[in-house]
């Protein structure tokens, strides 16, 4: 356990984050999970497989643009939705 005044205050912020991040995080997989997950059920569902894609990239650029993520795996986890969604079609 830290003594020092700076190092217990930053110990507080660190955890906060952590707690901030991890939900985010959370989020992510979530929406990306259903959102393969609908592009895996086929064409039935074309329009819901589209609006569960771009919810999940729309949560990829918010945790990178928060520093959640960094901005090339966002770009990259995009890319790869992307690349199913357009095989799909």
């Amino acid at each position: 356990m830290a003594n020092i005044k700076s190092q217990i205050k930053r110990n507080r912020q660190t955890e906060k984050r952590n707690l901030r991040n991890r939900k985010v995080r959370s989020e992510l997989h979530t929406r990306t999970k259903s959102a393969l997950g609908a592009l895996d059920e086929g064409s039935a569902d074309g329009p819901s497989a589209e609006e569960a894609v771009a919810d999940a990239i729309k949560r990829l650029d918010k945790a990178a643009q928060k520093g959640v993520i960094k901005k090339n795996t966002a770009a990259r986890r995009k890319s790869r939705l992307a690349k199913k969604l357009a095989a799909q079609q």
